[in-house]
């Protein structure tokens, strides 16, 4: 496996020097304090990223007032207490993205929200105490108890929400190939280990975070 130096290096001789990338990696150094997330706003950003998944992002942000009406602007408790009418209802309203099982989702993870709530406080309790030295078992978590988090759609959730977690890109999946830690796309738990490994050294040895290292992959190889 490859050290960070030389990943850095390559980044940096790709992007024009070092004061140039490291402009390129200053929006992802900002800490969120998670325990101040409100569990509407993870909703929220989880029912976005399920609707993302496989369609054009910039339709779901030009319906997203709709969705926001639809779903009682994310109100946990009120979208866990959806009927099977309600639901039914909603996949004809035009106002939003009409796809079934993408609707049915939405109560789905309600109803996980308010299960975290109950042992944590809220879910941003839950990922702040989550170490980030294992954001492969908090994809395997979201994967196993929500309902379309797995893959990407949960990494760009936790992303979005401010957990410390990569983006495994076609970018990065090519630097991680390169760097010798998988030899494909890591989706079986031995390459998905591996790649947390990785990670875990290349923190050890930069002191940055998962989202720089992430960037600074994907940027040494596009």
């Amino acid at each position: 496996m490859q050290h960070f130096d030389k990943i850095y290096a390559r980044a940096s001789t790709r992007k024009g020097g070092d004061t140039v990338l490291e402009a390129l990696l200053a929006p992802m150094r900002e800490k969120i304090n998670l325990t101040k997330l409100n569990d509407a706003d993870v909703l929220a950003e989880m029912t976005a990223c399920i609707f993302r998944a496989g369609f054009v992002w910039r339709v779901i942000t030009a319906k997203w007032p709709g969705f926001e009406k639809a779903f009682h602007e994310f109100d946990v408790m009120r979208c866990a207490m959806m009927s099977d009418e309600e639901i039914e209802e909603l996949s004809r309203n035009t106002d939003i993205v009409r796809h079934g099982t993408k609707i049915a989702s939405v109560r789905a993870n309600a109803l996980y929200i308010l299960d975290i709530r109950a042992q944590y406080g809220s879910y941003g309790r839950f990922m702040e105490q989550w170490p980030e030295s294992d954001f492969i078992g908090l994809w395997a978590h979201m994967k196993q108890h929500g309902t379309r988090l797995g893959g990407q759609t949960g990494r760009y959730c936790l992303r979005f929400l401010g957990y410390d977690s990569p983006i495994l890109s076609r970018d990065v999946v090519a630097a991680l190939i390169g760097a010798g830690v998988v030899d494909k796309d890591p989706t079986s738990k031995k390459d998905l280990l591996a790649t947390q490994a990785a990670f875990n050294a290349w923190r050890e040895q930069s002191g940055r975070s998962a989202r720089e290292i992430s960037r600074l992959l994907a940027l040494s190889v596009g």
